[in-house]
């Protein structure tokens, strides 16, 4: 799917805010409560791993998505999502001893897991943090560059959590996300639906590319507006056949 194809689909996709009925706004934490729902399923976690390192190694999977997505030693990087941290110990290797690299995931078992990885492999340039569903929980104005591979589609809240994720990206810096291109439902995001989520909350698309080694699409966004009101983000429609 090319670029100019996604940002067409973009603006069909915007629809009107629906507001939250008073019974839904109970159920969620103070911090998402000012942000509308997305209009569309949110897959469950179901695991801490897309697949074996191994088998992604040998498609060369990390090493052409860091490329792709220009990461060079002395670089700060976040991994959103980190799970077990196949990103995580690839990044520190790229990133070198001058470079900085935070494992992020909203698991409590799953960071404690992670943090005897990096101790035990000796990862000195690496720091854990422990997120939430609306919040990654990010210093501001710290990152070139913030990953999120595979697990889009888990974010229950992507409104508040991109949101709250703005302020962390350096002036120039850049998010990437890599998905596949199928219903959220069934553990992927439609590009047009990604580019249209970030589109809301400030940021442009900047590139789209299939990248079948790494199960799914790359894309790149930049932040270019200022944080919307909570109030004033206007959510995008969802069907599964996007």
């Amino acid at each position: 799917m090319s670029m100019r194809a996604v940002l067409a689909g973009v603006l069909a996709l915007l629809t009107a805010c629906d507001r939250l009925s008073p019974g839904n706004e109970t159920e969620r934490s103070p911090a998402a409560a000012p942000f509308p729902l997305a209009d569309r399923p949110v897959a469950p976690i179901v695991s801490t791993r897309w697949s074996s390192e191994e088998a992604r190694d040998r498609v060369n999977e990390a090493e052409d998505i860091m490329d792709r997505a220009g990461i060079r030693p002395g670089m700060t990087v976040a991994d959103i999502g980190a799970g077990e941290g196949y990103y995580t110990v690839r990044l520190s290797a790229r990133v070198g001893k001058s470079g900085r690299v935070l494992a992020e995931d909203i698991m409590p078992e799953v960071i404690e897991a992670l943090s005897r990885r990096i101790t035990r492999e000796k990862l000195d340039n690496v720091s854990v943090k422990l997120g939430a569903p609306e919040d990654p929980r990010l210093p501001v104005n710290s990152f070139d560059r913030i990953l999120m591979v595979h697990m889009y589609h888990e974010i229950a809240e992507p409104y508040a959590f991109l949101w709250h994720l703005s302020p962390a990206l350096k002036k120039d810096g850049e998010l990437i996300v890599v998905d596949s291109n199928r219903p959220t439902e069934q553990h992927g995001t439609p590009p047009r639906l990604l580019a249209c989520e970030l589109t809301a909350m400030g940021f442009r698309l900047e590139e789209v590319i299939p990248k079948p080694s790494a199960g799914g699409y790359f894309a790149r966004f930049r932040r270019i507006a200022a944080r919307p009101d909570p109030s004033s983000i206007v959510t995008c429609a969802y069907r599964s056949e996007n």
